[in-house]
């Protein structure tokens, strides 16, 4: 887990430009679900392609939240990435051309055909959890996946947000989100990424224009 917080010179910069640093004082459960973005074996697994050695830290604490939230009703929804393959290539060729190295595009491919993505084993599951599937970084683009029409037909306009990378596909979703007009919250101990300081990076990003950032225990604090 990121031991990193936000740097008082931004916790200054939102107190001046809005009086406050939290978005939301109190959070509905009736209205909120957790999104985890990502936790999957291509970006869990030692020495998988997509490696994030913190994503495996931040377990605890993810299972830690979703006990705590089944009760009071909140949905967990397990958003895993996936891409279709044409042959040998693949529905996203943006990506795997110009991000992926070309020694591991192969294997990225691989990993990442439909019907092979499960959640990470060391998190627990639940009957009533949902699992959507996503084709980019962000959940909430267009043609990415079904979670904004999940979300609207289940009466939700707030988003946890936990998972992996914080700074990419945890961020897109967030910033699209707020976008669409979400509350939308970052669980801080909850996402991982390759460093503290990308993690902190995007957490400050987050705060001062997308949404807020709060622990695990703080979510809780906030509903109840």
């Amino acid at each position: 887990m990121h031991d990193v917080n936000i740097r008082p010179h931004i916790v200054d910069r939102v107190m001046a430009r809005r009086g406050h640093v939290h978005w939301f004082d109190r959070i509905d459960p009736a209205r909120t679900a957790l999104i985890v973005i990502d936790m999957q074996s291509l970006f869990c697994e030692a020495g998988a392609p997509g490696e994030v050695p913190g994503s495996r830290a931040i377990v605890p604490g993810i299972n830690q939240l979703t006990r705590c939230l089944r009760p009071m009703g909140v949905p967990i929804v397990w958003v895993l990435h996936a891409n279709a393959r044409i042959g040998d290539r693949s529905d996203w060729e943006m990506f795997f051309n110009h991000i992926v190295a070309k020694d591991v595009k192969a294997r990225t491919i691989e990993s990442l055909t439909p019907g092979r993505q499960t959640v990470w084993p060391e998190l627990e599951t639940a009957p009533g959890d949902l699992t959507i599937f996503k084709t980019r970084y962000s959940a909430l683009i267009p043609g990415s996946s079904s979670l904004e029409r999940t979300m609207r037909s289940l009466g939700i306009d707030t988003l946890l947000i936990a998972g992996t990378k914080t700074n990419v596909c945890c961020e897109s979703t967030a910033r699209d989100g707020m976008m669409l007009d979400f509350n939308v919250v970052m669980v801080s101990d909850c996402c991982a990424a390759l460093s503290d300081e990308e993690h902190q990076s995007s957490l400050e990003t987050i705060i001062q224009q997308f949404g807020d950032v709060l622990t695990g225990a703080e979510v809780l604090e906030h509903m109840r």
